[in-house]
């Protein structure tokens, strides 16, 4: 049951309508989207979702679909009903273009039978006979008129008619250059025809030297149009042949008829089949255009929406390229009726209209503006109370039709029944309206039915609060900007915001103090405390996304150091790997050349010349091979101290060849002398050395000097790695940072460019491992802002 009677205009499904109806191609479409109806069969609804979804898939595929010559021809084909009956050309005409279009459907549905396998079901009804579409189409040009060679008869007639008008074209042509040689006629004319016949124009006054028939005169009077007495004859064979021409293509005409007539009722079949089709698709044009979708069926009762758009306020944002936002809610068998309170114009009504809407449009097979994974389930029944129902012819009130409606809702609502009431109670004085309120509200619990309802009475919220099968829902309200976010929350009530809203107005403070006064202190507190859970519960929202931003670049973060670990784990594996590839091979020859060597020497123990030779071979092979192919030299063996680092220590860092004079240590701090340089390193970072190491360093140093000063010189306070992946900026940025170390460069600038910000927070995330970096920051705004990283030295 649907009540009341104007449901789809108070949801707004005739508008649903319309836009069915506009993207029809033909009347074919709009006859079917007039039948559309409610229905609770889900075998049926499935049909349709199905039916519809695969259209979608076939227009968005961009494949090519006949769009054009859907022609409503029932009209005709009544006509063909009658006996001795016959359809004219222009009739005829679009009977072959519908049968085409027809014909390449089916065509379409042969191919593409199993990708479309509904669409395709509605074709196994049509009997269509190739054999008679081509006997009709056979006969008529790509005007619609048949042609010369319809029949032997009419062939000879058109030929006939043609001989004979080129007879009277030329004895007029004779006559006409006569008349004009004695200016007969008036300048620039031609043959022309009046009542079917050729004629050729003479001035008035002249009339009377021609003689002929006078077919009539130019408006002016100054000009007669006169049959030739010579062409009288022909003109009129002419006319019999046209005649003829006629009888025959009637009689070609009656003939094509019949052939019809007994293939009437297959006809009206395909005719169903092409509107049918013009109606499906424009369901899937109105689905693509306010982004609808076949959603799944809800293994339960009740129904579990996301992102649910109301599909007219869609297209209305749409055209104002306006953002909508969608709603979220769900109804189940637990929490069957969903009270929804807030302050008025937060969006509750059209959150209500929503749900109807969007329930209604699912249950005449319409795809729905929601999510995919959102489910539904059916309702045989669906009642809504929405808007002045106020009549002056029935004496009724606005309160009074309410209570009629809850009336016939009471009456007939059970458990498969869904129910929409808007600003339930008002209307009437609100101690009582609430109070008669509630008590429909417990009824229609009892019932099992789904609902729901949007109020403004404090008790109705209670009772939500604290029934079972009843739950509170509120539009969320930004407090403190006192402007609706059309947003749905399922679990608490709202508040009205009278007081704030009022005072935002601007009304007296006095007005308002005495309002509150009025109201009571424990409503007041109630709905204040009501009005600071939301605002906290918003800024909670905007607290739990931020974190939620963040955790997301982190994990980012993290997965790219994973990445960059395993890479440069992987390198280290495969140049571990090529080296001893590479030893195991130097080894086997080395062997094979040395056992050569020996089994040769053996053989010529007298011949002391030749073993010489052959051992002065081997010394060759190793100074030449063994020694060109062996690992970069080893670094310099010097010996460690295990005693502890004290000043005037000779220490070098770990893995470094460079040894250095302590000058002082202050906790794990060490200030070392390198050369004529200072610089400042952790404690955990040095060996000790002996003092001899030191002087061979210096000796190394001084050999060295002019390298090391044109290094300094050559240095850069700059280092570019814009463009570099993750996995090379760790080495060539540790390089870097040991050598502005020694040098004792106070300034850095790093210049990784802005992009995304990865390689930024590589760089420093990785440059707080250096105890030599006393501070990192942004480089000036015009100087490259964010995408450069100036670092302090200590």
């Amino acid at each position: 049951m649907l009540y009341p009677e104007n449901l789809e205009e108070k949801l707004g499904f005739d508008r649903i309508r319309e836009e069915l109806a506009e993207s029809c191609e033909s009347n074919l479409g709009q006859s079917f989207v007039k039948k559309i109806k409610f229905s609770s069969e889900k075998r049926h609804i499935e049909l349709w979702l199905e039916q519809t979804n695969e259209f979608t898939r076939i227009i968005e595929s961009g494949e090519l679909f006949p769009n054009s010559n859907y022609i409503d021809f029932f009209g005709y084909l009544k006509k063909a009903e009658v006996k001795n009956a016959f359809l004219s050309e222009e009739e005829f005409f679009e009977l072959i273009l519908s049968l085409k279009t027809l014909d390449l459907c089916l065509q379409f549905f042969n191919e593409k039978g199993e990708e479309y396998p509904k669409l395709a079901g509605l074709r196994n009804a049509i009997e269509f006979d190739e054999r008679l579409y081509w006997e009709i189409s056979d006969k008529f040009d790509e005007r619609g008129k048949l042609k010369d060679n319809a029949s032997e008869h009419l062939y000879e007639i058109r030929k006939g008619v043609q001989k004979e008008q080129q007879r009277l074209r030329k004895v007029l042509d004779g006559i006409l250059r006569s008349a004009q040689k004695n200016e007969y006629t008036p300048d620039d004319i031609s043959i022309t025809i009046r009542d079917g016949r050729m004629v050729i124009p003479v001035l008035a006054e002249h009339k009377r030297r021609i003689k002929g028939f006078i077919h009539g005169e130019s408006a002016t009077g100054q000009t007669v149009y006169i049959e030739p007495a010579e062409v009288l004859e022909i003109n009129n064979e002419v006319k019999e042949l046209e005649y003829a021409e006629k009888r025959e293509v009637v009689r070609i005409l009656t003939e094509l008829t019949d052939l019809i007539r007994p293939q009437i009722d297959n006809f009206k079949i395909m005719l169903q089949f092409l509107g049918l089709i013009d109606f499906i698709r424009a369901k899937a044009r109105v689905a693509i255009k306010i982004g609808a979708v076949k959603p799944q069926w809800n293994a339960g009762k009740g129904f579990e929406w996301k992102k649910a758009r109301h599909p007219i306020l869609f297209l209305t944002h749409l055209e104002i390229k306006k953002s909508i936002v969608p709603l979220n809610i769900h109804l189940t068998g637990k929490d069957r009726i969903l009270v929804i309170s807030g302050p008025n114009a937060g969006g509750k009504s059209v959150c209500l209209k929503t749900v109807g809407l969007i329930q209604y449009m699912f249950q005449c097979g319409l795809l729905v503006p929601t999510d995919e994974d959102s489910t539904f389930g059916l309702f045989n029944d669906l009642f809504i109370d929405i808007g002045d129902e106020q009549s002056i012819e029935n004496d009724l009130s606005t309160y009074s039709s309410h209570l009629v409606n809850m009336k016939k809702l009471l009456n007939h609502v059970g458990n498969k029944s869904l129910f929409l009431i808007d600003e339930f109670g008002t209307g009437t004085e609100p101690q009582f309206g609430g109070a008669i309120a509630e008590a429909i509200l417990s009824e229609l619990n009892q019932s099992k039915a789904m609902g729901v309802i949007t109020t403004h009475y404090g008790n109705i919220k209670e009772f939500a609060d604290s029934e079972a099968g009843v739950v509170n829902g509120a539009m969320k309200y930004d407090v403190k900007k006192l402007q609706p976010l059309y947003e749905l929350e399922i679990g608490k009530p709202g508040s009205s915001f009278a007081l704030e809203i009022a005072q935002k107005i601007g009304l007296p403070k006095k007005t308002l103090e005495m309002a509150k006064s009025k109201v009571g202190v424990e409503k007041v507190s109630f709905d204040l405390m009501l009005g600071q859970l939301d605002q906290e519960k918003n800024e909670m929202d905007k607290i739990q996304r931020r974190i939620k931003s963040r955790e997301q670049e982190l994990a980012q973060t993290a997965q790219q150091y994973e990445e960059l670990k395993e890479h440069l784990q992987n390198r280290e594996k495969a140049v571990l790997r090529k080296a001893k590839q590479e030893a195991s091979g130097l080894i086997k020859e080395a062997n094979v050349k040395i056992e050569r060597i020996i089994r040769e020497i053996r053989e010529s123990e007298a011949e002391k010349e030749k073993a010489k030779a052959l051992r002065k071979e081997l010394e060759d092979f190793d100074q030449t091979n063994l020694k060109s192919k062996e690992e970069p030299k080893p670094k310099k063996v010097i010996k460690v101290l295990t005693s502890p680092i004290k000043v005037g220590d000779h220490v070098r860092i770990i893995d470094q060849d460079t040894i250095a004079q302590v000058l002082g240590i202050k906790g794990k701090d060490v200030e070392l002398s390198i050369g004529s340089l200072t610089s400042k390193i952790k404690l955990n970072r040095l060996e000790k050395v002996t003092r001899s190491e030191r002087k061979e360093e210096d000796n190394s140093l001084r050999s060295r000097g002019v390298s090391i000063n044109q290094k300094m010189a050559n240095f850069s306070h700059r280092l570019d790695i814009r463009g570099y992946r993750a996995e090379e900026v760790i080495p060539k940025l540790d390089q870097y940072i040991d050598e502005a170390i020694m040098l004792g460069a106070s300034e850095l600038h790093i210049l990784h460019g802005k992009g995304s910000g990865v390689l930024r927070e590589l760089v420093r995330n990785h440059l707080k491992g250096y105890t030599q970096v006393d501070s990192m920051r942004d480089e000036h705004a015009d100087r490259g802002g964010a995408g450069i990283t100036i670092v302090d030295m200590k």
